[in-house]
């Protein structure tokens, strides 16, 4: 194990960092429990040998929040918390001597000294600077942090778009050996790892964002620039779904929108967003085409949306698209549950609005019958939210005087992106 030691995660964390942390809710809870406080030190966790290690909890917030803040629709959270898995137990001390490439291994991810530095050279890194000090290459962000911009590395290495199963074989022998057998066994291992994540098949959306200013009018509707269109990101048979709908027609027209050049809203940020025109349109053609069967409302989809990513195109938080649905659960419900209405092939799908809308609409019909049980649209709110197995239906759940109050918005189609609308 390394020469350095932490006890606790003040240690091992940049206050910032440690902010973040907090403010996760699953860390939250996870850390109320066992009776730390904010404000206070932080235990880390300690295996029966006394070596510090990250729960699954805690692994899984620090993979989401250097994706959000760094790699967003690049990098998968889940392909990350699976090689901490593999690499090290996740134990951020995991010290390992290379005696071919006389290198050192360190951390979470097992990270060089030689390859943060050449990493930072490659891609002009500035968040982290390992030069002087290879001990901060112990510490959960940093670590995590070069790993990632390895594996974006080597999504395009060569210039040539790369797949899963490149990536994580290059990870673990390079990048000449992604093909041989000798990392094949890795790749396996990865897959079986990953797919027993916790967050594989449901997931938690934070319920404390402030959400309000999607809901009234004070969102800015300025068009942003001309590549971020409608067409760019949805089928032609799709498109013209929408240009047959009424109410979209009559939005685009006024705005002097054109076929095959739409563009999205964006807020001040620049960030694309859907109005609620256009996604009442979305969930109202995906119902029709792909769940004729069953008696889902477009509104519930609608609200929903507004909660998980108040209408983003690219969601908000670690939390992917209009409808939240992560990478995993995607897949999940593609090859498992035979949803195949849109192929899935990478993060950078779910950021389509009807391939978001799709498999959100297709996890809310899983969440339908759960268990084999048909179950109640307040337990289907719910369990979307905060996944099946935390719904207590003897506890009061904000959330869904929340969704309440969201589902207004769209069960007057006339009215609905008149006045305010707000659920704080």
């Amino acid at each position: 194990m390394a020469s350095v030691s932490f006890k606790y995660w003040n240690d091992c964390v940049d206050p910032d960092d440690l902010e973040a942390m907090w403010n996760e809710p699953d860390v939250i809870t996870e850390w109320t429990n066992v009776g730390e406080t904010k404000g206070s030190k932080v235990h880390l966790s300690r295996d029966p040998d006394g070596q510090p290690y990250l729960t699954q909890t805690e692994m899984r917030a620090v993979a989401g929040i250097i994706v959000r803040r760094h790699f967003v629709s690049q990098i998968d959270s889940d392909m990350l918390c699976a090689i901490a898995e593999l690499e090290s137990d996740r134990q951020p001390l995991a010290t390992n001597y290379d005696k071919k490439a006389d290198e050192v291994k360190m951390g979470i991810m097992q990270i060089t000294q030689k390859n943060a530095e050449w990493l930072t050279r490659e891609l002009n890194l500035t968040v982290y600077q390992v030069t002087e000090d290879s001990k901060l290459l112990y510490k959960p962000f940093v670590n995590v942090y070069f790993a990632a911009a390895y594996l974006k590395w080597l999504s395009f290495f060569e210039q040539t778009e790369r797949s899963e199963e490149f990536m994580i074989r290059a990870y673990k022998g390079g990048t000449k050996k992604a093909t041989h057998k000798s990392t094949l066994m890795y790749w396996k291992k990865y897959i079986s790892v990953k797919e027993n994540l916790p967050s594989r098949k449901a997931f938690a959306v934070n319920p404390t964002l402030d959400i309000s200013p999607a809901y009234g009018d004070s969102v800015q509707q300025n068009k942003g620039p001309t590549n971020a269109t409608w067409d760019s990101r949805t089928s032609p048979e799709d498109m013209e779904e929408m240009w047959n709908n009424s109410d979209v027609n009559k939005e685009w027209m006024k705005a002097g929108e054109k076929k095959g050049n739409v563009r999205f809203s964006n807020d001040v940020e620049k960030k694309p967003y859907l109005s609620r025109v256009e996604l009442r349109a979305v969930a109202e053609i995906i119902l029709a085409k792909h769940f004729t069967t069953k008696q889902s409302k477009p509104s519930v989809l609608c609200a929903i949306s507004e909660m998980v990513s108040m209408r983003f195109l690219d969601g908000i938080g670690q939390r992917t698209g209009l409808m939240g649905i992560d990478y995993p659960t995607a897949c999940w419900l593609y090859k498992d549950l035979n949803y195949q209405g849109y192929a899935v092939e990478s993060v950078e799908d779910l950021t389509k609005p009807f391939v978001s809308m799709y498999f959100g609409a297709a996890y809310m019909n899983w969440l339908s019958d759960y268990e084999g049980r048909e179950r109640t649209l307040q337990f289907i709110v719910q369990a979307y939210l905060s996944g099946p197995q935390n719904v207590n239906s003897e506890e009061a759940d904000p959330s869904w005087d929340k969704f309440q109050e969201a589902l207004i918005c769209y069960e007057k189609p006339k009215s609905r992106d008149n006045g305010s609308c707000t659920i704080m």
